[in-house]
């Protein structure tokens, strides 16, 4: 059977934005092909392109179309809602040191980026006697569509590393999750305390499903910890590494596929 071509990247436009936390900006993106998509996407991850400062739309769609490619990351459906053509997407302010947080500071209501996915849902099936979450602020829009899409009576833990105690938010967790803040304040050291709390959790008893992510280096620790060292099928963890202390994303990838090869 032949794979269907890839849709092409599809042009948005912000409609709003805001800073969640002092260090969190929410952009709320609208266009007509959202709609589709329908709900219960939230966590799904999808290509973000980015447009050059002071880029035309007629000029950043053209791009799109026929290249070169523009700048692009990886990012996640915070939420959806497909009766106004919506979703919100998180970025974590780093300042205007990469792209995406350059682009998220600097846009405004009418300006344009393009978007190409989305992907699958990391937990689309909950089963487990016990959830365990964690995420650094990178991974924090995953980690709470996870949290908020569970059921109800689930039970488990939450690990989430902020830079500051200002940037936790309000959560849509099962009561039986509970959900701990780690302070991070240095992201560009590895983060080490996630991966502490977890390794001095007690056995787990019965079926466990994660939904993990973040910064590499505690992805490896926390993937150690949990398959190899407590035999959590790879079928039930999602364990990720979404980005690593020196690298830009295209270096990243390029990382994850070697490893995967290997």
């Amino acid at each position: 059977m032949a794979v269907p071509p890839k849709r092409p990247p599809r042009v948005m436009r912000v409609c709003a934005k805001t800073w969640v936390t002092p260090h969190m900006i929410r952009v709320t993106c609208v266009a007509d092909w959202i709609a589709p998509l329908g709900e219960g996407i939230e966590g799904a991850h999808f290509k973000l392109f980015l447009p050059r400062p002071d880029q035309s739309e007629a000029d950043f769609s053209t791009q799109l179309a026929t290249g070169p490619r523009p700048d692009m990351r990886t990012y996640t459906i915070r939420h959806i809602r497909p009766q106004k053509g919506e979703i919100d997407i998180d970025f974590v302010d780093h300042g205007d040191t990469g792209p995406a947080s350059a682009w998220a500071r600097r846009c405004r209501v009418g300006d344009v980026a393009g978007f190409a996915g989305p992907g699958p849902i990391k937990l689309a099936h909950f089963h487990a006697d016990t959830y365990v979450i964690a995420a650094d602020m990178s991974a924090l829009p995953v980690a709470a569509a996870t949290l908020n899409a569970m059921p109800r009576d689930a039970k488990g833990v939450a690990f989430f590393e902020v830079l500051s105690l200002d940037d936790r938010q309000e959560l849509q967790a099962p009561e039986g999750v509970e959900v701990h803040w780690i302070l991070h304040t240095d992201p560009a050291q590895p983060a080490t305390q996630s991966v502490d709390l977890i390794a001095a959790l007690p056995e787990f008893d019965g079926s466990v499903q994660t939904c993990i992510a973040g910064e590499s280096s505690m992805i490896k620790a926390l993937r150690r910890e949990i398959i190899n060292r407590r035999g959590v099928p790879k079928a039930d963890a999602y364990i990720s590494g979404y980005w690593k202390i020196g690298l830009i994303e295209d270096e990243h990838q390029e990382m994850k596929r070697a490893e995967a090869a290997a």
